[in-house]
């Protein structure tokens, strides 16, 4: 399927895919304004896909979301064969897959991930969240670096998949309050134990001197992912290395609104406005620039 005998209604599917995008991610969106348009509908496609399989696990509960997403996942298998369902993205997803060297493995790690939300993962361990924040989000960055494209092999992988980790354990320290809400503790236990942060701490609602060091812990294992998944982007090619550098910088700015706001996940969102993430932008070209290739 090639550019020129693509049929109009790939334009609506990929149409659909960045609403999706500019709808649920600002951030990513910003981001994937900096790619060539035809790398930035399929970087739209694979968010769009991507969400929806999320959507389905936050917002479905019980047998009906083994259900959903179960045909979710073979959905997506099937545009990989080149046979899109009639759903708005599938069309998309299948001419991204076919366009680029999407790996559907990655898509099959985040299915396993997906699934740990649907079923109720406890996550007991440090390396239980590693685990939730490499398949819901590390394995992004598998499926993004074949789009812009890249040279280094596996040790770029390897970066973009720190980089998706961050940017996860970012969204998990930003959106305790309203994880809460939904019956979900994303915390590991043995760190909380370690802080002496309790459930009942985690119930009120209240940022103890427990609590806030517990936040800087993690967030500073976040800043550690970043630090290691920015040293792949100079081996992104092209415009891709800009897209990703402004999308990490302008996630990594929530953790700084946290500390700003003492670290109170409660009752308000840790988020990076507007015209920041624009004031960003020149410090990102700069650091593009001056970046020694790994």
């Amino acid at each position: 399927m090639t550019a020129s005998t693509v049929p109009a209604t790939l334009n609506q599917s990929v149409a659909h895919c960045r609403d999706v995008t500019r709808a649920h991610s600002k951030t990513f969106y910003l981001g994937s304004r900096f790619f060539p348009p035809r790398q930035r509908d399929a970087v739209w496609a694979v968010y769009a896909a991507c969400r929806d399989g999320d959507d389905i696990a936050d917002e479905t509960s019980g047998e009906r979301a083994h259900e959903a997403l179960a045909e979710w996942w073979q959905r997506t298998q099937r545009a990989f064969q080149g046979q899109p369902s009639g759903r708005p993205g599938d069309l998309a997803l299948t001419w991204a897959a076919q366009t680029y060297a999407i790996p559907l493995s990655a898509f099959h790690e985040l299915h396993e991930g997906l699934l740990m939300d649907v079923r109720g993962h406890t996550f007991e361990t440090m390396d239980d969240l590693t685990l939730y924040c490499r398949r819901v989000a590390g394995v992004v960055g598998f499926m993004i670096a074949p789009i812009s494209g890249y040279h280094g092999g596996e040790r770029t992988l390897e970066y973009a998949l720190h980089l998706g980790q961050a940017m996860q354990l970012t969204n998990i320290l930003r959106d305790v309050g309203e994880d809460l809400a939904r019956g979900r503790v994303y915390l590991p236990r043995s760190v909380m134990a370690r802080h002496g942060v309790t459930d009942a701490t985690l119930e009120a609602g209240v940022v103890t001197p427990a609590y806030r060091a517990l936040m800087r812990d993690l967030s500073a294992l976040a800043r550690q992912w970043y630090a290691q998944g920015r040293r792949g982007i100079p081996l992104l090619h092209g415009s891709g290395r800009l897209a990703v550098a402004t999308a990490a910088r302008a996630y990594e700015g929530i953790l700084d609104d946290l500390a700003r706001n003492d670290f109170d996940n409660f009752g308000r969102r840790a988020h990076v406005s507007g015209p920041r993430k624009l004031m960003m932008l020149p410090r990102v070209w700069w650091e593009l620039r001056t970046a020694p290739t790994p």
